[in-house]
């Protein structure tokens, strides 16, 4: 059993020597996160620092969903103001949850049909990768340059497509046993994850907005939007609703009802703590990603994986054309370039990575599941990243 010390020290050494060579060579942080936590994950020090009990307790303990996406989502939408919320809430929300269904659909057939995968382990993957990543998205938009109306639209996507995917995932992996869920029984399942966690989250926020009436000191502030967070959090999953859900919406309502009344340092004071947790959360988000892929296995089902990237870059792009390009739908039909940015910016990540620790070792085709699903968010990470960069740049430079 590894110490705890010896963990932190080597994961903020990774973390401060990853900051160092971008800085240097101009390489994305988080994309020398991955290669770092691959090259650890291969070495003799990985059994020192105990990797794998670190990826079991994590990902596989579910740990990475608590601890990690929490202070990402809460900085994210406390920055966010309702007035840009609500002008991209309907195509935004036809993504995280429509377009969602139609990449799962499109991408389970064409791994099915054109790449002679078994039925259920198609659409398992398909299901598994359809939710864009929250911590890749929310990182990637801070970095390009877009349009701050387009960047709104894609991080509200993701952070709201997380109850689509889930529920997805676990309706097509309870198929695998006999208690396979009705289409009534999923889209009640559904209706509770997203609607309990809306309405929770807006109770704790509506309830923090209140105690915050009676606070004199920032110290205390800081501990009730913690207590925010995962109050939310923990009481929405109590129920069988998206904690993630909860925390997004408790971070938009406390931000436009407290935090944009404060006077500037009072706001910035709060805003600064959680850039800091955000920017520690998304580190060992990507640490994870890295340490999570095994090279050996990556290189030996390089096939398998090109054809599922493809099937998953397929699949985006329908859902997005049938989203955003057809103007009844969406409420307006979008121009190419923010397309083109939709489907770059729909990358993979960490949350697959969590999704595929949890499938059963009885699945048909397991471990070929993982592989692809290691090598799609890895593939989307080192490629769909500097594509995105050099794309928005030509595109919307000077706009």
């Amino acid at each position: 059993m590894p110490s705890a010390e010896l963990v932190i020290v080597a994961f903020v050494g990774l973390a401060l020597l990853a900051s160092v060579i971008s800085s240097k060579t101009r390489t994305p942080y988080t994309l020398l996160l991955v290669l770092l936590g691959m090259l650890l994950a291969t070495s003799s020090v990985s059994s020192i620092l105990g990797v794998d009990l670190i990826n079991d307790q994590l990902v596989g303990g579910g740990l990475f969903v608590v601890l990690v996406l929490p202070p990402l989502l809460f900085e994210t939408t406390i920055n966010m103001r309702a007035e840009a919320f609500a002008s991209v809430s309907r195509p935004a929300l036809l993504l995280a949850t429509l377009g969602v269904v139609v990449a799962t659909l499109v991408g389970g057939v064409l791994l099915w049909r054109l790449a002679a995968l078994p039925i259920y382990p198609a659409f398992l993957f398909a299901a598994l990768i359809a939710p864009t990543d929250v911590a890749t998205v929310l990182e990637i938009f801070k970095r390009v340059g877009v349009p701050e109306r387009l960047a709104t639209l894609l991080e509200t996507e993701a952070v709201f497509n997380d109850a689509t995917g889930i529920l997805v995932f676990a309706s097509i992996l309870a198929s695998f046993s006999t208690s396979a869920p009705s289409l009534a029984g999923a889209s009640a399942d559904f209706i509770l994850r997203f609607g309990g966690g809306l309405l929770v989250g807006l109770a704790v926020a509506m309830g923090a907005s209140m105690l915050h009436r009676l606070l004199t000191e920032r110290m205390s502030e800081l501990i009730l939007t913690i207590a925010t967070v995962y109050g939310s959090y923990a009481t929405a999953a109590a129920i069988g609703a998206s904690g993630l859900i909860a925390v997004a919406v408790a971070g938009l309502y406390y931000g436009n009802t407290v935090i944009s009344r404060q006077v500037d340092v009072a706001a910035e004071f709060v805003k600064s703590f959680w850039n800091v947790l955000a920017y520690i959360a998304n580190t060992l988000a990507f640490l994870v990603i890295g340490l999570s892929t095994n090279v050996g296995e990556l290189l030996g089902g390089l096939g398998a994986t090109a054809v599922a990237y493809v099937a998953v870059i397929a699949a985006r792009y329908i859902s997005v054309q049938a989203i955003m390009g057809v103007q009844p739908i969406a409420g307006e039909k979008f121009e190419n370039s923010w397309r083109n940015v939709a489907l770059l910016g729909g990358m993979r990540g960490a949350l697959s990575i969590v999704l595929v620790a949890s499938v059963p070792t009885t699945v048909p085709a397991r471990e070929l599941i993982v592989t692809m699903t290691l090598g799609v968010a890895f593939l989307s990470i080192v490629l769909q990243g500097p594509l995105l960069t050099r794309y928005t740049s030509r595109v919307f430079r000077g706009r």
